[in-house]
This record gives structure tokens, sequence and C-alpha cells, in this order.
């Protein structure tokens, strides 16, 4: 499993074009047909091959309960939010996209990138998305 955070979302968190605390924060699905590029890749429409079947809708789910902390052991920072599920779904993910919702595809800053390491597969059953103990995204070191 490999993450990154775009660099189109790296400047727009420094800009403070990214306000976790008060903006709509999503998370998307994609398969494995979809590129990641960090570097070209700077919005939503950026994205291509999003997930498509029962229990998902395009554009993905709002992040909820969202934070922020100071991690000092690890030297970092975190964003964090609650898992994300997708009840009684049938489709195939490979990775999550991470983006603030601006309400218009053309304009929604991608902040970050989440590949699985392989293909999950649901046919019925809850798709559950689970965040890594250090945090939605974060920036350290």
């Amino acid at each position: 499993m490999y993450s990154f955070i775009y660099n189109a979302g790296k400047l727009a968190l420094l800009k403070g074009q990214v306000q976790p605390l008060a903006d709509t924060l999503r998370a998307a699905l994609v398969t494995d047909a979809y590129v990641a590029d960090k570097d070209a890749h700077q919005f939503y429409a950026d994205i291509s091959h999003e997930v498509t079947g029962t229990g998902y809708t395009a554009g993905g789910k709002a992040l909820t309960t969202v934070s922020l902390t100071q991690d000092n052991a690890n030297a970092r920072a975190a964003l964090l939010a609650d898992n994300v599920v997708w009840p009684v779904g049938a489709f195939t993910a490979r990775a999550a996209v991470r983006y603030k919702d601006s309400g218009s595809p053309a304009t929604s800053p991608l902040l970050a990138y989440m590949n699985f390491g392989g293909d999950h597969m649901v046919s019925g059953e809850d798709f559950n998305l689970e965040w890594s103990p250090e945090g939605v995204i974060y920036l350290g070191e």
C-alpha cells in the first residue's frame, strides 16, 4: 500500500484554500485503471475511473468528525476523521482519493491518494474504508 499528498493539495493547504475543519472533505473510490499523478492531477475533474456499482455514488462520501492533532512523538500533524462505510455495496475499488468538495469538480482540489495494494471487492456487504491510526492525511518530516 502506498499513499501520497498531491502537490496541488500541498499548495492549497499552504495557501489556506483548504480549511479542514470548515470545508467538506470527501473520499472517492477509484479502480485499478486510474493512474494517479501527484504532479499533474490537481482537481477532482482530473480523476478518471471512479468506482461504479450498487451502493456507490459518484463523488464518494463526506468525511465526518474531522479533527486536527499535533503528534510531537512522531514529529507530525494529522487530520483525523471517522472511517467511511458504503453499506451493502457491489463494486471493486483499488484506491481512495481525498479532496475538498467546492461544489464543482473543476475547482475541487485533490488532497491525497491511498492505494490499497490490491483490489477490494464487495458483493452485497459493507465496504469499510479504515484510515491509518496516523491519520487520514498527515504532514511530517
